[in-house]
């Protein structure tokens, strides 16, 4: 019998709120069609992993919630050299959005980002004054699902979630509005497609959760040419990855953030329904 390597993915505890299942089907159903043995283990306990050929955290969904259990396993998995893709660099690198001043020091078109230590009126109307823009999003810097995610016109009271937390600041860009978000996604450094995420009406948060709704979006030239400048700025070469990207007013694109950890690939739109994705996963072994 030729060697089938085991691949454990990361998922969430049994009581997570979200419905992760059919999502993680189809990224099974990708690798286990290259010959790979597929199991799941919860990120937060995971047991003894010694014997995994692969660790993909690739539902390592609320690691933003619990920010110490995250970093302790991502320690964990470095100390004992255990086979984790994305690697543990580029994970550790990509949990915190302080990444996204890097990529600007790089010459990377991002969405204008202010880091605040702790959230207040004063310090919001320095940002808003730095960034010339009155109608703003706040972030924590460790988030996902648009998690105490807010948007903040002028003359909004600060939420009483982010009032004093670390926090950044960014313009609401109005291509979101528009046109909408577009993710590009890539395997083994290769473009495999992308999709276009619009927000429901009256609001800016293009999730599902809250509403959203995608469609496949023909990448140009210059978004695949923007989504590389940016992964080239990982401390490694991410074997998955998937590059959101929104419009300003002209239309120019500017990267919202990278998703190298446990991003929604979407490979039902992908036009050979996650083959590259298999193979990229099995390569990496």
């Amino acid at each position: 019998m030729p060697f089938q390597p085991r691949v454990a993915i990361l998922v969430p505890a049994p009581d997570y709120y979200e419905n992760w299942q059919p999502a993680f089907a189809r990224k099974a159903a990708a690798l286990t069609a290259t010959g790979l043995i597929v199991e799941q283990r919860v990120w937060t306990d995971p047991g003894d992993l010694s014997g995994c050929d692969l660790i993909l955290p690739l539902f390592a969904w609320g690691y933003q919630r619990d920010v110490a259990t995250w970093y302790a396993l991502l320690d964990r998995l470095e100390a004992e050299n255990l086979p984790v893709t994305n690697p543990v660099p580029v994970l550790r690198w990509n949990s915190d959005k302080a990444y996204l001043s890097e990529l600007a020091a790089k010459g990377v078109a991002v969405v204008p980002t202010v880091e605040v230590a702790a959230l207040d009126d004063a310090s919001l109307a320095d940002a808003r004054d730095r960034l010339g823009a009155d109608d703003v999003v706040i972030k924590p810097a460790i988030s996902g699902g648009a998690d105490g995610t807010h948007r903040i016109a002028a003359g909004d009271a600060i939420p009483a979630d982010a009032l004093g937390q670390r926090r950044l600041v960014q313009p609401l860009m109005p291509g979101i509005l528009t046109e909408g978000e577009v993710s590009l996604f890539f395997f083994g450094g290769k473009f495999s497609h992308a999709i276009v995420k619009r927000p429901a009406a009256g609001d800016f948060r293009v999730q599902e959760q809250f509403g959203g709704r995608e469609t496949v979006w023909e990448a140009t030239a210059g978004a695949q040419a923007l989504a590389a400048a940016a992964l080239a700025a990982a401390p490694a070469p991410p074997v998955y990855a998937r590059v959101d990207m929104v419009g300003d007013a002209t239309g120019k694109l500017h990267i919202m953030e990278l998703e190298l950890i446990e991003p929604s690939l979407f490979l039902h739109h992908a036009p050979d329904r996650g083959a590259a994705f298999g193979t990229a996963v099995y390569a990496a072994i």
